[in-house]
């Protein structure tokens, strides 16, 4: 049984890592062909930094996401704390409510917003942009955030309320750092999603401003070019590398822990 689940395990990563390996070897090839190894080059890593418009798309996707990130989490984290003091029936109402956008299909969401935008006069570009990621991100955040409110102790904001702290002061001496792992938790998915995001994207971005998956899908209807081969693979090494410290750091935490409760006992 144990060398089946390996096996399966096996297969399972073999299949989600082997086109990215593919990806990453090629982004090394001379020619332009994708199956084809004609030898070892760094010329479309060197060509990538001076495509303009590849290096636009990325620095609206980033920038988008950064706002989109940290508008979402702010928002997303004032909706948790609110829905969190609701009564039962109202709370699960909100709730089930905010599934909704998670649920929903994005292209019936980009549809939806590129109407809206239209209805409300306002040219599609940067700022639509904005306004779609962080609408579809905030559930995520409040998502997130919400766990981490169900497991904080109530009596914790009381407590600092009656130790003198003001309620402004109550709430981010006591409070945030309880739900930071969630607030950090929501941060990272709606920068995530909003990086990645193709379909709302698409319906509410105009000629001015384009994210990075919407260029890269306009190549796609030509010939994907190994700039982007080198693209993708800078990308899942900057993430890779977020990841393991993360991780590292995660291990450390852990580590001391371990070591002071066994000094305690």
């Amino acid at each position: 049984m144990k060398k089946l689940s390996k096996l399966y395990l096996g297969i399972v990563f073999f299949f989600l890592y082997a086109p990215i390996l593919v990806l990453i070897v090629f982004s090394f090839n001379q020619s332009k062909s994708r199956s084809v190894w004609t030898g070892f080059t760094l010329d479309w890593y060197v060509k990538l930094f001076h495509n303009e418009v590849i290096l636009n798309s990325l620095w609206t996707t980033l920038s988008i996401a950064l706002i989109a990130g940290v508008v979402s989490t702010i928002l997303g984290t004032a909706a948790a704390v609110g829905i969190s003091s609701m009564r039962r029936g109202p709370r699960r109402l909100v709730i089930n409510t905010t599934y909704l956008p998670i649920m929903n299909p994005e292209i019936l969401t980009g549809v939806s917003l590129m109407l809206l935008f239209s209805f409300l006069a306002i040219p599609r570009g940067y700022l639509t942009l904005v306004i779609a990621h962080i609408t579809f991100c905030v559930p995520y955040v409040i998502l997130s955030v919400l766990p981490k409110l169900r497991q904080m102790d109530r009596f914790v904001y009381e407590a600092a309320l009656d130790l003198g702290c003001s309620p402004r002061k109550a709430f981010f001496k006591a409070v945030v750092p309880q739900i930071m792992p969630g607030i950090m938790t929501g941060f990272l998915m709606a920068l995530t999603y909003s990086i990645d995001d193709f379909v709302i994207s698409y319906f509410v971005s105009g000629s001015s401003a384009q994210t990075l998956p919407i260029t890269i899908y306009s190549m796609t209807r030509r010939r994907v070019s190994p700039e982007i081969n080198a693209l993708s693979t800078i990308l899942f090494l900057a993430v890779l590398t977020v990841l393991l410290l993360i991780n590292v750091k995660d291990a450390k935490i852990w580590k001391e822990r371990r070591k002071k409760e066994a000094a305690r006992l």
